[in-house]
């Protein structure tokens, strides 16, 4: 029986490995299926770092997640469905860190509202501390072609002028043509937008204020410290990561070194050199200087600011900091 004004057509099931979209359409269950929570314990068993967990609508289902991960593995929220960005700011509270997946966030919701959604979800991330990853269809003229489009570039920097904690290929490193290409342009792109001169001034008017705790507080006067003195590098010692992702917050101008004695911390971080704990404070600044000459982000005669927790070893402790010389 047809209804008026309604017109039916025939359809077939979609074929194997495809999706299904339901826009407009709460789902009654979690995002995690069950071959998903098989395949999440494998890829803990692996040793995964990161889980990105796919089409979540709420914070209950990054919850399911992390119940399962149990510490094991940090846990990113992909955010590509409408109601995951209605409930934006309680998933923020629970994930470890935000993906804009803008592919299936197109097809979703009308395309002319992923940009302005991506700018609001990358400032949001970087209010709440959280790192915030822009995916999906970058440089996608690059999986059949060794030169990206002159608008791919301009998406890609207008992501990193947004102030994203990275940029991610998917095909177009994956099963493109030109994978080595496709990275190498990103990597370009990525060191000639923070040396544009308007990059330094963005950041700084996009910088929300700290929040009322301690660690946050340390973070936003190191930096503070670190601009006015004009200091070479910020070096955070970190247990669980936490004092690293409170500075990154702040967006310094001097590049952050990340020390950690614990090698998961180590991976979870973009830019860290691992070493055993520290025995007493003088050791961690002294590692931190030949850390940082090391890796060429000083050179002796250059000061350096240190970040850390005292007493060492305690996630969350972040309440030093320490200004120090680089000696010869």
């Amino acid at each position: 029986m047809m209804e008026r004004g309604v017109r039916h057509r025939p359809c077939r099931a979609p074929a194997a490995r495809k999706g299904v979209s339901l826009p407009d359409t709460v789902l009654g269950f979690s995002a995690l299926t069950g071959k998903d929570h098989s395949d999440l314990e494998a890829g803990l068993d692996a040793g995964a770092d990161w889980i990105a967990l796919s089409f979540i609508q709420r914070p209950d289902d990054i919850a399911d997640a992390k119940k399962i991960a149990r510490g094991r593995a940090a846990v990113m929220a992909k955010m590509e469905k409408p109601q995951a960005i209605e409930h934006l700011g309680g998933i923020l509270k629970i994930a470890d860190a935000l993906m804009v997946a803008r592919g299936n966030l197109g097809v979703e919701l009308p395309v002319e509202k992923v940009p302005g959604l991506q700018k609001q979800m990358t400032r949001a991330s970087r209010r709440a501390g959280k790192p915030v990853v822009i995916a999906t269809q970058m440089l996608e003229s690059m999986i059949q072609s060794p030169v990206p489009t002159r608008a791919e570039v301009s998406d890609v920097a207008t992501a990193i002028f947004e102030g994203a904690d990275a940029v991610m290929l998917s095909a177009e490193s994956a099963a493109g043509q030109y994978p080595v290409e496709a990275v190498a342009t990103m990597d370009r792109i990525a060191i000639e937008v923070e040396g544009d001169p308007t990059y330094r001034s963005i950041m700084d008017a996009q910088r929300a204020p700290p929040e009322a705790t301690g660690a946050d507080a340390i973070a936003a006067a190191a930096r503070e410290i670190a601009e006015t003195l004009d200091l070479s590098a910020l070096v955070c010692w970190t247990s669980s990561g936490a004092t690293a992702l409170r500075v990154a917050r702040e967006r310094p101008k001097a590049p952050i070194v990340s020390i950690s004695p614990n090698i998961a911390t180590g991976r979870k971080l973009a830019l860290v050199w691992l070493a055993e704990d520290a025995h007493d404070q003088d050791d961690m600044v002294d590692r931190a200087c030949r850390i940082a000459v090391k890796d060429g982000f000083a050179v002796p005669g250059q000061r350096i600011i240190v970040v850390a927790g005292v007493p060492f070893g305690t996630p969350g402790a972040t309440n030093m900091v320490r200004i120090a010389l680089v000696k010869g």
